[in-house]
């Protein structure tokens, strides 16, 4: 299992780094795009499609992000769709996590199907936005969701319920723990600052998502780093409810050794848009 995930965790690399800095954020945005209709098959699958309605919905998500970019929405700074769509990722992502496990399948399938497809369609626009204002605000906002992670990964071993006697959200993800929250919350801290000198000792001719909001105050840095991890938070969760609800233990078995590919952007899918919607890049 480790060698088929460093493989693939190679392949993925080889592919991704070269397109995220090259000169034209053309083939990084189609990649992107193939991962998201990827990911729309996936979602239809565990949302109770049979193969042809999986296949459907993956090439609505292709077709609905290709048309955005054919209509320009790329160079367009789109402050009401990110407020729309960042509420409704805090609102609505509060209310599944609310509701449990046990709440997802009263949901209409078509409300279900439409959500990912939403969801999937933001995180793309904004992946895509990202990079073409610049690879170092783009690679700012993935980092942050990474370190999220891996601080949370850590802190969760070392630490977990040594403070708190209780889980973060047993019955959907049974191995998260507060101190694991925590954790992640620090490490992505430390991570603004860094970045913050850093891209001050080079002059980044591209600020990066923490130097934009530090230009506005350290206080709104810091709660700004601090909101996107609870969201790369609860975007975790959220897939692993829907999993949990379809019975799956993972999205799909499209990457050897990581699971699908919603398990790999999961955290991605509410951080991309209220990234934008914190910075709102392309009107400054």
């Amino acid at each position: 299992m480790l060698k088929q995930r460093v493989i693939t965790a190679i392949v993925l690399l080889a592919i991704l780094l070269p397109a995220l800095f090259y000169p034209s954020p053309l083939p990084f945005c189609a990649i992107a795009l193939l991962m998201m209709g990827a990911g729309a098959w996936e979602w239809g699958r565990l949302n109770g499609c049979g193969g042809a309605g999986a296949l459907g919905l993956a090439l609505a998500c292709v077709a609905l992000c290709a048309g955005s970019w054919a209509l320009g929405l790329l160079g367009r700074p789109l402050p009401l769709l990110w407020t729309v769509g960042g509420a409704l990722w805090v609102l609505g992502g509060a209310a599944l996590l609310r509701a449990g496990v046990a709440g997802w399948p009263r949901l209409p399938r078509a409300l279900r199907l439409a959500a990912g497809l939403l969801a999937l369609w933001l995180a793309w626009l904004a992946v895509a936005q990202a990079r073409v204002i610049g690879p170092n605000f783009l690679l700012s906002v993935l980092v942050l969701v990474w370190v999220a992670d891996i601080g949370a990964y850590f802190a969760g071993r070392a630490f977990g319920l040594r403070f708190t006697r209780a889980k973060l959200a047993p019955s959907i993800s049974p191995g998260k723990s507060w101190e694991g929250v925590w954790g992640g919350m620090l490490g992505v801290l430390l991570l603004a600052f860094v970045w913050v000198a850093a891209d001050a000792a080079l002059r980044a001719p591209v600020p990066s998502f923490y130097s934009r909001l530090a230009a506005h105050g350290t206080g709104l840095m810091v709660l700004g780093v601090l909101f996107l991890a609870a969201m790369s938070v609860a975007g975790d969760l959220i897939e692993s409810l829907v999993k949990r609800s379809a019975g799956a233990k993972d999205s799909s078995q499209l990457l050897p050794g990581h699971g699908g590919v919603l398990d790999r952007v999961d955290a991605l899918l509410p951080t991309l848009p209220l990234a934008m919607m914190l910075c709102r890049p392309l009107a400054s």
